[in-house]
């Protein structure tokens, strides 16, 4: 199931929008298959790839951890190597690129934790893109190092106030504005969800991470037990599963949301527990928190790029088959997972990724000593600090906050009395 037939993996997928956005969608799927068998476009996109993103990324072999935790060899795909912290980079460059040939010259996303945002409005500035970011303004409030570095690159950044104010709410907004402005602007969705083509060009640019992965343990000889990914829609999992997918092994282990606890609105978890239903939401079929009457329930992760109350519908598809295998993580043992890594190996993951940490320790002692679980560290944890920090060091957080706003208040005085002075002379 390398690839959708016909927009579906299976019974989920397709392409349910409106009549106004089937135009560019059809636009879009006739430029990625044209442009991802020109060789001068695949050419310069490897060059941005090297030179830009950094890649290839190192797998690290983790020898504390796998010493701690006992079992399998624990390896560390590091992801937040690459440029702009994250795996986001790869697909943002490659649609960003693909746009530019299609003679787009304004790129909307949406964002969650703040990654693909991040991510588009770095692309978009290299490659000369205007560029407008949705974010829900929950996660405005709790990501604010990622809105400030988004509008260093340019990025008009517009906190939506509808709905849950997160992730969903910011995809709806980003699609209302493509379908306004079709002609000059393209959507760079970021995760392999949504209608038809975007599961498949998202699974595409991010298959590079396990394109990699596959050929740097052939290099080493290393045996795979096991690959782990946190999933919030999916674009790092199913982008470091895909060269995997259609053997039996090894193992393809998918970590969502688990929150503080089953019951609704506790967690984000769709391919676990009992919560969500198949709908079709936001352009696609898949598995949702929505209750009877397709109305999406609220959702909770202490990570706001695993929030989402969707997943994409090939992730949908390889759980019913059993083909990837989903545990959920609580918010606790990603905080634990976080700290582990970062005090045994030096690694500081970001709390999404740390979710696919928190399952290798689980599973560490399940795998043989001559087997390896791959971990997709899919991003740095820089960006957690206004989360982590007050979960870790309460009290010298909130003496720091204090002193910011009396260092904030007293230059603010500074500024006025200046303005004064001028204003008298």
């Amino acid at each position: 199931m390398a690839a959708s037939v016909d927009g579906f993996f299976d019974e989920y997928g397709g392409k349910y929008v409106a009549e106004v956005l089937r135009r560019p969608l059809d636009e879009l799927e006739t430029a990625f298959r044209k442009y991802m068998a020109d060789k001068e476009f695949l050419a310069e996109l490897e060059l941005i790839r090297r030179d830009y993103i950094g890649r290839e990324t190192p797998l690290y072999f983790a020898p504390t951890a796998t010493r701690l935790l006992g079992g399998a060899q624990i390896y560390i795909k590091l992801e937040g190597l690459a440029n702009t912290g994250a795996h986001k980079i790869n697909n943002a460059i490659g649609q960003c690129l693909l746009a530019k040939r299609m003679g787009k010259k304004r790129i909307i996303a949406e964002t969650g934790a703040g990654q693909h945002g991040l991510a588009t409005a770095a692309a978009c500035a290299k490659l000369g893109l205007d560029c407008t970011v949705y974010m829900g303004e929950v996660d405005v409030r709790r990501q604010q190092p990622n809105v400030a570095a988004m509008e260093l690159y340019g990025a008009k950044v517009f906190p939506v106030r509808s709905g849950s104010r997160t992730l969903k709410d910011a995809v709806n907004e980003a699609m209302r504005d493509w379908a306004a402005h079709p002609d000059d602007t393209h959507y760079v969705l970021g995760s392999a969800l949504g209608p038809a083509p975007f599961p498949d060009i998202v699974r595409e640019f991010q298959s590079v991470i396990g394109k990699e992965v596959k050929r740097q343990c052939k290099e080493r000889n290393i045996q795979i037990g096991a690959m782990v990914a946190c999933v919030g829609g999916g674009s790092n999992s199913i982008g470091f599963f895909s060269p995997f997918i259609d053997q039996k092994e090894p193992r393809l282990i998918g970590a969502e949301a688990g929150g503080i606890g089953d019951g609704v609105g506790q967690n984000a978890s769709r391919m676990t527990g009992n919560a969500s239903r198949e709908g079709i939401v936001q352009g696609y079929k898949s598995r949702f928190l929505i209750d009877e009457d397709g109305q999406s329930l609220p959702t909770r992760s202490i990570s706001a790029g695993l929030d989402y109350m969707g997943i994409g519908p090939q992730l949908a598809a390889l759980g019913s088959s059993g083909r990837v295998e989903f545990t959920a993580i609580r918010d606790t043992e990603a905080l634990e997972a976080v700290r582990f890594f970062a005090r045994n190996e030096g690694i500081l993951f970001a709390l999404e990724s740390a979710h696919a940490g928190a399952a290798a320790i689980k599973i560490a002692k399940e795998i043989s000593p001559d087997k390896a679980i791959i971990i997709n560290m899919s991003g740095r944890g820089d960006k957690d600090v206004f989360i982590t920090s007050p979960v870790f060091r309460p009290k010298s957080w909130l003496q720091f906050l204090h002193a910011e706003i009396e260092r904030l208040e007293a230059a603010k005085d500074i500024h006025d009395a200046a303005v004064m002075s001028e204003k008298k002379e």
